[in-house]
């Protein structure tokens, strides 16, 4: 998430405002300096135009522009100084959980660096709950992962539906679990990248197959009441699916982890 653009010194705006006028005017402007400012538009360290000239670029009050920058600073992407204007934070101290971050975050990304992090964490709480799963998991979710790992046998041919039929069965693992918080924050990341190229990659049957075939194996450890290799099934199956869907793209090495 290196700066790109170029940096804009104070009171100046080298980007401008509407195209079409917003209805929610702060809600607006806040998410499209969250773009900015992930962008590389105003990199870290830079303080950001004062409230005239973002006034001017936006066309909105004061209170509007005082009110996206409180927002901003709960994102963790601004601090305001007094005397000293409002400096953009540097990455790491962003809220990579918030909506609009992690959205940002994902669109502006061209190595694949961000969905590599999210693949990690999904697999890191994935695995856990399914470990969890091969020790609570009752009949009615055994034979619910049975039935859609046999129906996703069906559907080789139709992808779209397939990966309905795919988040499902992460789902119910996840729910046999017990862990709402880690259900939750699988959820919460796949939503963001769930309609991106760069995560979904590309697809076929042969790929559709294969990831069934982890599906299988994950399910039978979980039914065979096996902790340890439901954990390491589900382990090998995301980051064998996500090395598939992203190709060429970035650094595999991330993933080793």
């Amino acid at each position: 998430m290196a700066a790109t653009g170029r940096q804009p010194g104070p009171g100046t705006s080298e980007t401008p405002g509407w195209t079409r006028r917003p209805a929610s005017l702060a809600a607006a402007v806040t998410a499209e300096l969250v773009q900015r400012i992930v962008r590389g538009d105003y990199p870290s360290g830079v303080t950001l135009p004062p409230e005239p000239v973002l006034c001017e670029t936006f066309s909105v009050s004061r209170t509007v522009i005082r009110e996206a920058v409180k927002v901003l600073q709960e994102k963790g992407l601004v601090r305001v100084r007094q005397g000293a204007g409002t400096m953009v934070s540097p990455p790491v101290q962003w809220n990579m959980l918030d909506e609009l971050v992690l959205a940002a975050s994902i669109a502006e990304d061209e190595t694949l660096a961000v969905l590599d992090d999210l693949v990690v964490t999904r697999r890191l709480l994935e695995s856990d709950m399914a470990h969890v799963a091969a020790q609570t998991a009752g009949q009615d979710t055994l034979d619910r992962l049975r039935e859609l790992v046999d129906r996703m046998d069906e559907l080789v041919d139709d992808v779209a539906t397939y990966e309905e039929h795919d988040r499902l069965f992460h789902d119910a693992i996840m729910q046999a679990s017990g862990n709402r918080i880690a259900r939750g924050v699988v959820r919460s990341l796949e939503a963001q990248a769930i309609t991106t190229a760069g995560y979904l990659g590309k697809s076929s049957r042969e790929l559709c197959q294969a990831s069934n075939a982890g599906h299988r194996r994950i399910y039978e450890h979980i039914a065979g009441k096996d902790p340890a290799g439901a954990a390491d099934a589900m382990c090998t199956h995301i980051t064998e699916a996500w090395l598939v869907r992203r190709g060429e793209g970035g650094d595999p090495g991330r993933l080793k982890r």
